[in-house]
């Protein structure tokens, strides 16, 4: 089977309810997990051919597989870019920010969905290695640099907000609905 037909070819993360009442790396982590497992779960079963689809006239970049792409490469900069001053490897840039979007909509998504895990675990590391309160190496501009608590709250709510976006789009491409 090539990557066109097949599906999701690695296990998706399950999702876990994160716990009520814990300490705040584990409340950050936990609700950062639930979500990256829910982009596995919006797509799961989807068809292939309907991850390219860009249902909505006024966002012509706006598929199945480009938010996949964009959550890999936001995953990419926000820990590695920026926590860790590595270059930043993302497909745009200023010459073509929407690079990434584009992509999506042209590689198969059991790709997509395995890059962005393997983006995850490598995130899952670095957060692993760092205190909360751990400045970013890299300023967001002149004096300003994140700590790991801000990207990790800043990734829940990325990756949240595009899972509203993969609900919308999941429903428009085959009806299947769900939390």
């Amino acid at each position: 089977m090539d990557d066109q037909s097949s599906t999701v070819r690695a296990p998706a993360p399950a999702r876990v309810d994160p716990p009520l009442a814990a300490d705040e790396r584990t409340m950050l982590t936990t609700w950062l997990e639930w979500h990256r497992a829910t982009v596995h779960a919006k797509c799961a079963g989807l068809d292939p051919s309907l991850s390219s689809a860009a249902p909505l006239p006024t966002s012509p970049l706006m598929t199945v597989g480009g938010v996949v792409s964009h959550l890999r490469w936001v995953e990419a900069y926000w820990f590695e870019t920026v926590m860790l001053n590595r270059p930043d490897l993302g497909p745009g840039g200023k010459g073509d920010p929407d690079a990434e979007w584009r992509r999506g909509a042209e590689a198969p998504l059991g790709l997509l969905l395995e890059e962005y895990e393997a983006q995850c675990a490598g995130s899952r590391e670095i957060t692993a290695k760092l205190e909360l309160g751990s400045s970013a190496r890299r300023e967001r501009e002149p004096g300003s640099r994140p700590t790991l608590r801000w990207v990790l709250m800043h990734m829940v709510e990325e990756t949240a907000r595009h899972n509203g976006h993969l609900d919308l789009l999941r429903e428009l491409a085959d009806g299947a609905r769900g939390e």
